[in-house]
């Protein structure tokens, strides 16, 4: 497996307990706090961050009038439900 492109090194200040826990799962699991710290940050990305990115999209999309009126997908729904549609 090729290995990933990575950044300039960057600072971070972390709580004190929080680091512990990184060290404490690199040591157990026989990796470095650098892996640990990116898994998290990936798994983080995947869930919350990815939730963000999709909210923020949404609002760019509505304010750029790509939108449906809630009370016509309602209403086609309904219709849809009924068996009314094709």
């Amino acid at each position: 497996m090729p290995k990933p492109e990575l950044s300039d090194p960057i600072t971070l200040r972390l709580p004190v307990e929080v680091l512990r826990e990184i060290e404490g799962i690199a040591e157990a699991t026989d990796r470095t706090r650098s892996w640990v710290m990116v898994r998290a940050l990936k798994l983080y990305l995947a869930g919350e961050g990815k939730d963000i990115l999709a909210a923020v999209e949404g609002r760019k999309q509505i304010a750029g009038g790509q939108s449906h009126d809630m009370e016509d997908v309602l209403n086609e729904i309904e219709t849809i439900a009924n068996g009314k549609a094709a």
